[in-house]
């Protein structure tokens, strides 16, 4: 009997042990990833479980629209996973819901990792609530032939001048000049340096505002953007420029291999330069991705350590290879010969992505944070139908832009 209890001690001593030793899962989900990287994450948390003894990543890649239902139920149900994949806006939502957990005290110098604008864009009354990973940005793309035709030498280097130079072209050789996207007139707005909403109510309705969607009016009426500018997203202005019909285009670097591929003509005409800044200082078409620590995941601080690995520079970096259009949010990998030895390239491609990387400190996903507008679908319709009224000369850009903030006060106030 004696030999029989020390034996169950022992092992029961045993089990113990082994329940020590056992490795801490850090599950990560990730959206629409996969099967395209599967490589890159299964190479990322071989490299990541290697150097950190104890601890297992272990990635779960889902469609974008069960992110967030799956997350919510697994925090009710006390069995979050250690990080999740979200967008600035998400972060933002969930971080005022009390969802997901400030990363500030974990980061430490490794936030100064990160570009400026990317800290903040993760920032929620002060405190970050992400890890900022992957980015993006437009560029714009431009005919050399038309751009000679009109007298045009060299890009714009600010918006006035890109007015300017769409005004020179139109008038030089008769042809459009651009097809901004006017369904975000919010992200213009920012883009210019101009407040959207202030002490709770619209304040787009201000003489600068009037003043800036004027540009864009007169911009329509002289025939320097497309009659059907408001119908064209993202596939119709590559179709526009491809076929000749606008000089430039404003796109991602990856956005030119659809050149490339259906109007090479065209292609071997262009050339890049970044989108100029106006008052904002901020690029025009940014959408950063990030990691977020949910609440009540088991070991933040280990699930802190998964997302420093996945954001740093080096891994950064192996990921924009590995997507060959996306870009980092840190400082240091937008540096790297990658991006920056394309600058000379015969492949234009490789050009713009070199553009691409040298204004990403200038990237800010501008957008307002969700839950600011009670009903923002209708809201922001209302301004969208406004803005087209005036640009097409419909209305008077002060009526219709006091109509809109009128809309959205009444819904503001309630």
């Amino acid at each position: 009997m004696k030999l029989k209890k020390m034996l169950i001690v022992g092992a029961a001593l045993f089990a113990g042990v082994n329940a020590q030793a056992a490795d801490t899962e850090l599950e990560f989900w990730t959206m629409n990833l996969a099967p395209k990287f599967n490589s890159y994450f299964e190479q990322t948390t071989v490299k990541f479980n290697e150097a950190n003894p104890g601890l297992k990543a272990k990635w779960v890649d889902m469609n974008w629209d069960q992110i967030q239902p799956k997350l919510t139920a697994s925090i009710a149900a006390g069995n979050p996973p250690a990080l999740v994949n979200f967008n600035v806006p998400w972060v933002h939502e969930f971080a005022t819901q009390g969802l997901i957990l400030p990363v500030d005290q974990y980061l430490g110098a490794a936030k100064a990792a990160y570009s400026t604008n990317a800290v903040k864009d993760v920032q929620v009354k002060g405190q970050m609530f992400a890890f900022p990973w992957y980015n993006s940005t437009q560029i714009i793309a431009y005919n050399k032939d038309i751009f000679a035709k009109a007298g045009i030498k060299a890009a714009p280097k600010s918006f006035a001048e890109f007015v300017a130079m769409g005004k020179q072209i139109k008038a030089k050789t008769g042809q459009a000049a651009f097809a901004p996207k006017m369904s975000d007139m919010i992200g213009f707005f920012y883009y210019a340096g101009l407040p959207v909403i202030a002490d709770g109510k619209a304040v787009f309705n201000s003489p600068k505002h009037i003043a800036f969607v004027q540009t864009f009016a007169d911009l329509y009426k002289a025939g320097v953007m497309p009659k059907d500018v408001f119908k064209m997203a993202f596939e119709q202005e590559i179709a526009a420029y491809n076929s000749g019909k606008i000089a430039m285009m404003t796109t991602a670097a990856q956005g030119l291999k659809r050149t490339e591929t259906d109007a090479k003509a065209i292609y071997d005409k262009t050339e890049v330069a970044p989108f100029p800044l106006d008052a904002g200082k901020l690029n025009l078409g940014s959408w950063m991705m990030d990691f977020v620590i949910p609440k009540g995941t088991k070991d933040p601080a280990a699930s802190a350590k998964l997302g420093m690995f996945l954001t740093n520079d080096e891994q950064q970096l192996a990921f924009s290879k590995a997507t060959e259009s996306t870009m980092p949010s840190t400082k240091k990998a937008n540096l790297d010969p990658y991006f920056q030895a394309g600058a000379k390239s015969a492949d234009v491609v490789d050009r713009a992505r070199a553009v691409a990387a040298k204004s990403m400190d200038n990237a800010r996903t501008l957008t307002l944070a969700p839950g600011t507008l009670p009903d923002e679908v209708v809201m922001t319709k209302k301004l969208q139908e406004e803005i087209q009224a005036a640009v097409e000369g419909r209305k008077s850009v002060k009526d219709a832009l006091n109509t809109a903030a009128a809309a959205w006060n009444e819904k503001l106030k309630k």
